[in-house]
């Protein structure tokens, strides 16, 4: 069951090593600049459009060059690629690792509280009363049932026994109820579709 939290959980985990380990930013881009390659002769005649680190002014140095100075393609993949930096990776990281542990799948039951089918009847779910919990007001003492009640653990005669819930129920998110994984989790999953370890039945 948390075979895909185990690959969102490690696709997270190349993701920010894969940033971190990038040149720091800010990743920059600056139309009205030009890279220029001392080697060769066109670049230094023409000038490349160029995504730098270190701050708009001055550039530190060169991220990567995406094409002669001027092009319009060359310039908006030079601003797409300033835009996508490492920072942006973490933030981006951190936010999916929150949505991940907000949408793994609920424990079978909630604590102190069981679903019981009726005869007669759809599913109810009971509480358990807590240990030492004092009785509300009016309620009978501990220990007494009203006249004509049947002693506490029974069912009524002529009643069906109590059904606990099926131990292998489908799970569902513990934010949303949807049956797990949910399509939150699933369209989280998505980018990460070209991945050999990805699997169809985690399509949205």
């Amino acid at each position: 069951m948390d075979e895909l939290i185990t690959f969102m959980r490690a696709r997270l985990d190349e993701d920010e090593r894969g940033a971190r380990d990038a040149t720091p930013g800010p990743w920059s881009y600056d139309p009205g600049k030009e890279w220029y390659d001392g080697d060769d002769f066109v670049t230094m005649t023409n000038g490349q459009e160029f995504v730098g680190y270190g701050g708009l002014s001055p550039f530190r140095g060169a991220v990567c060059i995406t094409g002669d100075a001027g092009h319009a393609q060359s310039a908006k993949d030079a601003e797409y690629i300033a835009a996508h930096d490492p920072a942006r990776t973490l933030r981006e990281t951190e936010a999916r690792r929150r949505t991940l542990a907000r949408h793994a799948p609920a424990p079978p039951t909630e604590a102190g509280r069981r679903t019981v089918t009726r005869h007669g009847s759809g599913p109810q779910t009971e509480t358990a009363p807590l240990p030492n919990a004092e009785p509300p007001a009016g309620a009978e003492p501990a220990g007494t049932e009203p006249a004509g009640t049947e002693p506490a653990g029974t069912e009524p005669s002529g009643a069906e026994p109590a059904a606990e819930a099926e131990p292998d129920a489908p799970p569902r998110c513990q934010h949303d109820g949807q049956p797990w994984p949910c399509p939150d989790l699933r369209d989280l999953a998505a980018p990460y579709a070209d991945h050999p370890g990805y699997r169809d039945e985690w399509r949205p």
